[in-house]
């Protein structure tokens, strides 16, 4: 049964071996056309069998990523942030509780008119959106107190 004549044949298209956790698919099919229009990508060096050019020497020390620079030197830091790290937005926010919404006035003039650090940009914020919530409560029970 295990004649030349059987081994020479060729095979169908289910007398393949399945080939599990591969997503080749069937030995026997035909590669996809080229696609025409689009850059394609280039096959990593001594795939084709050509020798390929020597690499590139990176500019500095170990590159964990091609093309990406790698900054060396003193990190920079961020100055500590006013009012005990929180920054003056927060501390305005926090007192203007206590204080009769005046800080959150204080804290909008702030936002508008000064340099702000990106850092306390979300404490005024708060203070501009608790002096808006804090300027119709007082229009409101002004109004509903003269009724």
């Amino acid at each position: 049964m295990g004649t030349e004549e059987e081994a020479g044949k060729s095979r169908g298209v289910g007398d393949h071996p399945t080939q599990y956790g591969t997503f080749q698919g069937v030995t026997n099919y035909p590669p996809p056309p080229p696609v025409v229009g689009f850059p394609q990508p280039v096959p990593p060096p001594g795939a084709s069998g050509e020798p390929s050019a020597p690499p590139l020497p990176a500019p500095y020390g170990y590159q964990t990523v091609p093309g990406y620079a790698i900054a060396e030197g003193t990190p920079v830091r961020l100055r500590r942030l006013p009012c005990c790290g929180l920054g003056c937005g927060w501390l305005l926010f926090i007192i203007g509780f206590f204080l009769g919404a005046i800080p959150w006035y204080v804290g909008i003039l702030v936002l508008l008119c000064g340099r702000v650090d990106p850092r306390e940009k979300p404490g005024y914020i708060a203070c501009t959106i608790a002096a808006i919530i804090a300027t119709i409560a007082i229009i409101v029970g002004a109004i509903s107190h003269h009724w």
